[in-house]
C-alpha cells in the first residue's frame, strides 16, 4: 500500500519552516531564511523537508498541503491556507494535549493564544504595531552586543542583577541600550534588562487572552533561554517545553490538519 504523505508549510516574515508527516509520524522538517517571493520560500523549504523522501519530487506528489504563516495566501499549490494561530494551537495540543497558553514570538509579531481541551482557539491577542519583543527587535539587540542570538542569550544568564530597559519602542529602547553600555554598565545586566522587558510586554498580551497552565512558547525565540528564564520569572510558573522544534509548530500544527483531512 502506497505511503500517504501530507505537508505543512508556514511561511514567515524572517523564515520558512517545513514538515512532512505520513501515519507513521514526521518525515521530514526543514527551515530557512525567507525569500522576497512567499512562493518561493515555500518551495525552497518544502524541497528540503522532502529531499530524504525518494518518492516525493514535488508539491504534486502531496496528499495534501496546508500553508501558514503571513505568506500562505501566496502558495499557490497549497490545497487550503489556514491562520497561523490555528496552525500553532494544534500543533501545541499535539504535542501536549493539556497545553491551554501559548506565546508565539515570530520575527514581525508576538501572538498569546489561549486553547481549548480540542487544541482549538478559544482567544488570542497579538503586538504587531512595533517590532519591539520579536524576533527583528532580538536581532537588533544582539548586534549591539556583537553577538548571535545564542550568545546573546547566554549573556543575559549571566546577570547578577537586572537593569531595566523602559523604552516601548524598538527604535529608542536601541538607543537608551547603547547609552547604558556607554555609562560602562555590564553587558550582561544589560542583556537581562532587555530579556526581562520584553517578557513584561508578552505578560501584558498574556493577560488579555488569560493564563492557565500548562503554559508554553513557539516560534524562533523559542530558543532564547533568557527571555524564557524571564517570562517563568514574570508568570510565577514554568514553561513548558515542547518536545518537537517549536520554531516549527505551525508547520507542524497544519501537516496534523493536512493529516485530519486524508482521514476523513
Amino acid at each position: 500500500m502506497k505511503s500517504i504523505y501530507v505537508a505543512g508549510c508556514d511561511v514567515g516574515s524572517t523564515t520558512g519552516k517545513a514538515i512532512i508527516l505520513n501515519h507513521e509520524g514526521i518525515q521530514g522538517q526543514a527551515v530557512c531564511p525567507s525569500e522576497i517571493d512567499p512562493e518561493d520560500t515555500a518551495n525552497k523549504v518544502l524541497s528540503m523537508a522532502y529531499e530524504s523522501i525518494e518518492t516525493i519530487n514535488s508539491p504534486n506528489d502531496l496528499s495534501y498541503l496546508i500553508g501558514t504563516g503571513y505568506g500562505r495566501r501566496e502558495i499557490p499549490f497549497a490545497n487550503e491556507n489556514i491562520s497561523e494561530i490555528t496552525c500553532h494551537a494544534m500543533g501545541a495540543f499535539s504535542c501536549q494535549s493539556d497545553t491551554r497558553t501559548i506565546i508565539d514570538i515570530g520575527g514581525q509579531d508576538v501572538k498569546a493564544i489561549s486553547i481549548g481541551d480540542k487544541g482549538e482557539v478559544i482567544d488570542f491577542s497579538m503586538n504587531d504595531k512595533c517590532a519591539a519583543g520579536t524576533g527583528r527587535f532580538f536581532e537588533m539587540m544582539a548586534q549591539i552586543f556583537r553577538m548571535n542570538l545564542s550568545q546573546f542569550s547566554d549573556l543575559s544568564l549571566q546577570a547578577q542583577q537586572i537593569i531595566p530597559v523602559t523604552s516601548q519602542c524598538s527604535v529608542f529602547a536601541e538607543t537608551e541600550v547603547i547609552t547604558l553600555l556607554a555609562k560602562r554598565k555590564k553587558s550582561a545586566d544589560i542583556a537581562a534588562g532587555i530579556q526581562a522587558s520584553v517578557a513584561k510586554r508578552c505578560f501584558t498580551l498574556l493577560k488579555k487572552t488569560g493564563i492557565q497552565p500548562l503554559v508554553t512558547i513557539t516560534g524562533g525565540c523559542s530558543k532564547n533561554l533568557g527571555l524564557i528564564k524571564a517570562l517563568e520569572k514574570r508568570l510565577r510558573m514554568p514553561i513548558h517545553q515542547l518536545t518537537i522544534d517549536p520554531q516549527l509548530m505551525g508547520a507542524y500544527g497544519a501537516a496534523i490538519m493536512a493529516m485530519k483531512k486524508m482521514d476523513q
